[in-house]
């Protein structure tokens, strides 16, 4: 039965770089933002510098949006992490004869993506690595009505031969043939 049924864990938004970018906006946010409310209250609210002696305007004001858009990127950043976002699992099962693609998405009445297809619709495993400023490696699901179904999650990119094990893995599991998109 095992033999039948794969299923490979998605994750999510909750990684390593996520948390540090909540953190490191939420803190340079905040600095940023006391600094300006420093400038237009004339009181040092923070301990470490003397913000008071910056002009409000035009410092003090930049300042302040700067401190509330970093603030806002880091809520933004903290709630994908607390609902992992982009979560979930990819089930291969030869018994039902279906390939399941399940993410988490954002709160609301469609929060769980539920994708299914037939195993005699796929026509092949692809994979597509291009290189330069933002490399990217990826698995896909290649349907015979030509669509293209990505399977690995947004992250860092994995090495070149990690991803062909896992390409190779899927297909041979599938007993479907390597495509290089």
């Amino acid at each position: 039965m095992q033999k039948e049924i794969r299923r490979d864990q998605i994750v999510g938004s909750r990684r390593f770089s996520n948390y540090f970018w909540s953190i490191f906006l939420g803190l340079g946010g905040l600095g940023f933002f006391l600094a300006g409310i420093s400038s237009y209250f004339k009181l040092n609210f923070l301990p470490f510098t003397n913000a008071k002696e910056l002009v409000f305007i035009p410092q003090g004001i930049v300042m302040m949006f700067y401190g509330t858009l970093s603030l806002s990127i880091c809520i933004y950043t903290t709630l994908t992490i607390l609902w992992d976002i982009g979560s979930g699992y990819n089930e291969y099962n030869k018994i039902e004869e279906l390939v399941k693609i399940v993410r988490k998405g954002f709160p609301g009445k469609n929060r769980e993506i539920f994708l299914t297809y037939p195993l005699n619709s796929i026509q092949a495993i692809g994979i597509k690595i291009s290189e330069g400023l933002n490399p990217t490696r990826t698995l896909y699901l290649c349907l015979k009505d030509e669509r293209k179904i990505p399977l690995t999650p947004v992250q860092q990119p994995i090495s070149i031969s990690n991803l062909e094990n896992q390409a190779a893995d899927l297909a041979q599991f599938l007993d479907l043939k390597l495509e290089n998109l």
